[in-house]
């Protein structure tokens, strides 16, 4: 039995902490809030194989300084004089080429297709409590042109193994007869599914409480001790709390706490908004991502969350409410029939994505401390790759064969 210490108590460290404790393992989790909020429980709730292009692709940067010129735009730079961000933009821009995508996309796809089989297995240990529904997520498309690029890449998901169905505007509406669409047409990932990540999170809380991991909540890591190649203890600014591993899945602060043990990581916090009704009364079916607005929405009985955006301007939680009303906006056009109002800046939420610069995430041990484990940069796919995630950490740490190659994970990469 190890003692291990997980600085993080987003998604990603309450995975890697289900299944250490599976191992054995005596497992603390520190946290520098108290686990209720954060991107873990504000984002859309997907489980998403159909993600399995990366973020950095061919045409993105194209798209992102045409979308600049709006501030109601999906994405947004903060422009400013910032080495990290200039480091992480240029590893960005070459990483966005056709070459890099096709290394990297059969890697996403392996980790996005672990997590969605292990998800089925932690709702049968957690209990179905977290409004798990396997009905697969639309692809919706407003213009003719964007719907056949979406057909395109519905014939590569299925070179891949993916069940996917094309659909036409009439074929769509059917499928949601209580609100009314305005679409060219959609793609129906059949692998998809979707859940309440709120409940997600305190599911998997409680289970672990209830196994014996410890949580050191309202705790801030504030340096480490260090003896040859190994970190032996984490100080805190409350008491000193010793590891034999170290598990470091902080999100968006991950570089500010590696740059403390001198390993430095290109990431960038991508901010995202979204905002939840607690009562539609003639609500969606399906959760559905909006190509051509770029945002999403996701149902859960008579409730619904629409969300969005990608606004890199460094760690903040200052809400822009024009990037808000674009995501409203997007939402109105596809679904003239949708009767919500515009959310109020009380009842906006926002959370910081932590974006690698080739879209992939770091999963891996570091070269300058042979018990240090980076696993963070999930993006906007921190559901989707979570129990993956948390499955290969605890490989990593047993030294077993993982279930999949990790080498286009490792943390230094760049």
């Amino acid at each position: 039995m190890k003692n291990i210490i997980i600085i993080g108590g987003g998604v990603i460290g309450l995975n890697c902490a289900y299944y250490l404790q599976k191992k054995g393992h005596k497992v603390t989790i520190i946290d520098s809030g108290d686990i209720t909020t954060g991107c873990s429980f504000g984002n859309m709730g997907f489980m998403s194989p159909s993600h399995f292009i990366p973020l950095a692709s061919p045409g993105i940067i194209a798209e992102g300084f045409r979308y600049m010129l709006s501030n109601s735009s999906p994405f947004y730079v903060k422009p400013r004089l910032d080495k990290d961000l200039l480091q992480w933009s240029y590893s960005f821009w070459k990483s966005c080429n056709i070459k890099t995508v096709e290394k990297n996309a059969p890697h996403l796809n392996n980790i996005l297709q672990l997590s969605r089989h292990l998800l089925n297995d932690m709702r049968d240990d957690l209990g179905d409590v977290f409004e798990m529904e396997e009905k697969g997520c639309l692809m919706m498309c407003k213009q003719q042109k964007t719907l056949e690029h979406e057909f395109q890449m519905a014939d590569e998901a299925e070179k891949i193994g993916l069940n996917v169905e094309r659909l036409q505007k009439e074929e769509v509406q059917l499928l949601e007869p209580d609100v009314e669409i305005d679409v060219a047409g959609a793609v129906l990932f059949k692998d998809d599914c979707h859940l309440q990540p709120g409940k997600f999170m305190g599911a998997l809380k409680n289970y672990l409480v209830n196994k014996g991991v410890t949580f050191q909540l309202n705790t801030t890591a504030t340096g480490f001790e260090k003896k040859h190649n190994k970190i032996t203890a984490v100080i805190t600014n409350t008491t000193k709390f010793e590891c034999d591993e170290l598990i470091i899945a902080a999100g968006s602060w991950l570089p500010l706490i590696t740059k403390m043990i001198g390993v430095k990581l290109l990431l960038q916090p991508g901010k995202g908004y979204s905002s939840t009704y607690d009562h539609v009364e003639k609500n969606i079916r399906y959760p559905a991502i909006m190509v051509d607005g770029r945002c999403a929405i996701t149902p859960w009985g008579h409730r619904l969350r629409i969300g969005g955006t990608m606004e890199l301007s460094g760690i903040n939680n200052t809400i822009l409410p024009n990037r808000m009303k674009g995501i409203y906006d997007s939402v109105r056009d596809f679904y003239p029939g949708l009767k919500i109002e515009f959310p109020s800046t009380d009842k906006t939420w926002t959370g910081l994505r932590p974006v690698t610069p080739d879209g992939l995430p770091y999963i891996s041990r570091t070269r300058k401390y042979e018990n240090v484990i980076v696993a963070g940069g999930h993006a906007m796919l921190g559901v989707s790759l979570a129990p993956g995630t948390g499955k290969l950490v605890s490989e990593i740490i047993e030294r077993e064969k993982t279930a999949i190659d990790i080498n286009a994970f490792r943390a230094d990469r760049f």
